[in-house]
């Protein structure tokens, strides 16, 4: 019955961040800076009005967009931290986790041959959801602009069949974020053109020397904006993604996710109030360790000589390969196997990021402290044989 199922799944790879993780994880004495969680446990408050949920039995189904006091709270948190205004009652969705809402805006917005363009190197989990919609994903090359996608980058792309750009920032791989005058700009090119934006700004808490600015605060009606609590609350496994767009294109989206999950858990959805609410400012604690974290792994990197760009958020260096590497999973396996370091070779974000490596700094002190002596020893021994 194989032969029977849609070419465009059976075509779809799964995330070369999870192959590669399940190929080391197995691997005795590796240290892994491989997965994008925060290492912080889920604040004790959040974790009591979940247990609340329960107890005072919010166990059931909830409106398909999420319960009313939430989405309020999403709106009041969104309009606190960013100066953007949604309607609660008509201008978000609750959904399962952000990943959940890239898939019901995709399925929303995209017909067969549009075109997505997006920033390369780039998180994995657009394009296969792109390709399953008929689209086409165009990535556009950052590599040569310190991986920012300006203006003038996305100027090159457009054709008559741009459905939609797509907009991470901070950016998954690279840490990279952009300013409001760039972004200001990207929404003057693209005001007025059918063309909608995704942006993605699960990180936005997670900005370091700025303030997170949304596009959305330039070009709201063509904007879809997609947030959530898995970063900024360490709430991964609760899938809390929160989806803001103008009325008319959110009821289009809420038909794709009721059919889709009918709502997110009406648990999580509790403690989502409460994160929202009482925990408004989690992050804070959480940023200044990254912040820590960061700083010293920068320092480590650029002492072994290694070019990286320093993240201005999230929590992760993109960096170029050694002296004598082409291919970065040849890299990372070598690395695995002669160091017990595990990072993410730079081909699972696109061809784009072939010729890098992933390091995630979500991870403590000591242990990273441990992987980046694991890397100088590994790069000290290849640098002898090289020099033999």
């Amino acid at each position: 019955m194989e032969h029977l199922l849609n070419p465009r799944v059976k075509a779809v790879e799964i995330s070369g961040i999870r192959k590669f993780y399940n190929l080391v994880a197995d691997i005795e004495d590796t240290v892994s800076l491989t997965l994008g969680q925060p290492d912080f446990p889920t604040p004790e408050h959040i974790k009591e009005a979940a247990k609340q949920a329960i107890d005072h039995n919010f166990t059931v189904y909830t409106h398909n967009a999420g319960y009313l006091k939430l989405r309020e709270a999403a709106c009041s948190y969104v309009q606190d931290k960013y100066r953007l205004t949604y309607l609660p009652t008509e201008e978000v969705i609750v959904t399962t986790g952000a990943s959940e809402a890239i898939d019901i805006t995709f399925r929303a917005i995209l017909e067969e041959g549009n075109e997505v363009i997006l920033p390369g190197p780039v998180y994995p989990g657009y394009e296969p959801i792109i390709k399953m919609a008929g689209a086409v994903p165009v990535h556009a090359d950052t590599t040569k602009n310190g991986f920012r996608l300006t203006a003038d980058i996305i100027k090159k792309h457009l054709t008559d069949q741009t459905r939609c750009l797509v907009l991470p920032y901070p950016s998954n791989p690279t840490g990279v974020t952009l300013t409001g005058e760039e972004l200001k700009e990207i929404a003057d090119l693209i005001r007025g053109k059918d063309i909608f934006i995704l942006a993605d700004e699960i990180y936005s808490e997670l900005v370091y020397e700025q303030a997170h600015v949304s596009i959305a605060s330039f070009l709201r009606e063509q904007t879809i904006v997609l947030n959530g609590l898995s970063k900024s609350h360490s709430m991964t496994g609760w899938r809390i993604g929160l989806l803001f767009a103008p009325a008319a294109i959110c009821s289009q989206i809420l038909k794709v996710h009721q059919y889709n999950v009918t709502c997110a858990s009406s648990i999580s959805q509790m403690a989502a109030i409460e994160a929202l609410t009482a925990g408004k400012n989690d992050a804070a604690p959480m940023k200044a360790e990254y912040i820590k974290r960061r700083d010293y792994v920068y320092q480590r990197l650029v002492s072994l000589n290694l070019d990286v760009v320093k993240p201005d958020g999230a929590f992760y260096f993109f960096v170029k390969l050694p002296a004598g590497y082409e291919h970065s999973l040849e890299f990372c396996l070598q690395l695995v196997e002669k160091a017990g370091l595990a990072v993410v070779p730079g081909d699972a974000f696109s061809s784009l990021g072939e010729g890098y490596f992933r390091i995630s700094y979500a991870y403590s002190m000591s242990a990273l402290a441990e992987a980046l002596d694991r890397l100088e020893k590994f790069l000290l021994n290849n640098n002898k044989k090289h020099a033999e």
